[in-house]
């Protein structure tokens, strides 16, 4: 069912777009499937001597506007439709945040909570040595995603730089700032996320200060979002939950407290003085801002009709299926798509290139401002797209996006 399929959604929302564009047939055809695909089988000797097989991918979606970017996945449900969905997604993120890199994701399926952490390094060397020939500063730059860190970043770009005879740090960004990586990449996805909250709201003419919201996944870019919520917008983050359950409390969540829980427990449920609530419960609160920021198609036609939040931010990629789109939009929830909420990871990714290739790096105020300024007119493009065209949020960033990335495939003479 394409409802479940995440590339069949990024195909079916291109669609959507492709007709309002009156893209060409050659046109839309290309778009609509990735130009490179690699499936690669990654030989690993586990600590107890014996040999796997794991299963590792690289789809290089397009490329007509600079070189692929994309993170890198380690989930066991990861699966190639998974991966081409999220290299589809970031040729249009990189695009509408308007800058000059094409859209690649890459993924391995496996538990890394299974693997010890001699496993995990050579597992990320493993990888490498299968896929280095497609990769590098001028072709295709990975990232850390889902279970990827900056650890297993700096062991991707050591692998990298051994076959290549020299220290290619541009190669892959994410990375440790010791080894050229970007201040402010940390908490980069939530941060460009919670600035274009903050536009919304001043379009929607919302008081955020003092507001409610709730973060449904509690990863990386979850506990950024609600720590930034507090900081920056001056919210009350009421409810947080992960892949185990959620909590809920009236007068507002502690960051550090709920952040600390979870690191000594695993999860945040049972967390002391806060009541406990299911995923499906805290997407359907009543809250200002809720920020989606786990895995894809969880906001569905069975459930949109219940969200009564005015602002849904998506700092995950794929939360909300297209039929649940239409719904929220006739609902009145504004909806800041994924591929504008959480381009905010990508951009400080852009910024981190940047500064390897010119070998000077920046402060934490300098990105933070560049940041700023890119997200912010990010989100005017689409919310004037969305305005003109009398479309929901989605299919006017998609508008942005594919309308970019059509004229450089055109000017190319690609079609």
């Amino acid at each position: 069912m394409s409802e479940n399929n995440p590339f069949a959604i990024a195909q079916q929302q291109l669609d959507e777009a492709a007709a309002i564009l009156g893209l060409d047939p050659a046109t839309h055809a290309l778009l609509r499937n990735p130009l490179r695909e690699f499936t690669v089988s990654i030989p690993l000797r586990m600590d107890d001597g014996s040999v796997r097989i794991f299963r590792g991918y690289r789809v290089q979606y397009n490329d007509s506007r600079g070189p692929c970017k994309g993170g890198l996945r380690w989930h066991p449900d990861e699966t190639i439709d998974t991966v081409r969905a999220l290299a589809a997604w970031m040729t249009w993120k990189t695009s509408v945040v308007n800058i000059p890199l094409g859209g690649g994701k890459g993924g391995v399926t496996c538990n890394p909570k299974e693997l010890s952490p001699t496993e995990q390094e050579r597992l990320a060397r493993g990888y490498i040595r299968a896929v280095w020939k497609i990769l590098g500063e001028e072709n295709d730059i990975p990232a850390p995603d889902v279970y990827t860190n900056p650890q297993i970043m700096a062991w991707m770009m050591d692998e990298y730089s051994v076959i290549r005879g020299h220290m290619v740090p541009g190669m892959i960004t994410g990375k440790p700032l010791q080894l050229g990586g970007s201040e402010g990449r940390g908490d980069a996805t939530a941060r460009g996320g919670i600035y274009t909250v903050r536009e919304a709201a001043k379009v929607l003419g919302l008081e955020l200060k003092g507001a409610t919201a709730a973060v449904q996944g509690y990863g990386n870019a979850g506990q950024f979002g609600h720590q930034l919520a507090v900081d920056i917008l001056g919210m009350k983050v009421v409810a947080v939950s992960d892949s185990k359950g959620g909590i809920y409390k009236e007068d507002g969540l502690d960051f550090e407290e709920a952040v600390q829980y979870k690191q000594e427990t695993g999860s945040v449920v049972g967390m002391p003085g806060a009541s406990p609530i299911s995923n499906e419960e805290l997407l359907e609160m009543e809250v200002t801002v809720l920020f989606p920021s786990a895995l894809e198609n969880v906001i569905t036609a069975d459930n949109a009709a219940n969200v009564k939040a005015k602002i849904s931010a998506e700092l995950a990629n794929g939360p909300t299926t297209p039929e649940a789109d239409k719904i929220l939009h006739d609902n009145g929830v504004y909806v800041i798509p994924d591929f504008l909420c959480n381009a905010g990871g990508v951009t400080v990714s852009y910024f981190e290139q940047v500064q390897n290739a010119y070998d000077y790096y920046w402060s934490i105020e300098t990105v933070h401002e560049r940041l700023d300024a890119k997200m912010t007119a990010a989100f005017y493009a689409v919310h004037e797209m969305a305005q003109a065209k009398k479309v929901h949020n989605r299919l006017a960033a998609y508008l942005v996006a594919v309308e970019r990335v059509a004229e450089a495939a055109k000017l190319r003479g690609w079609v």
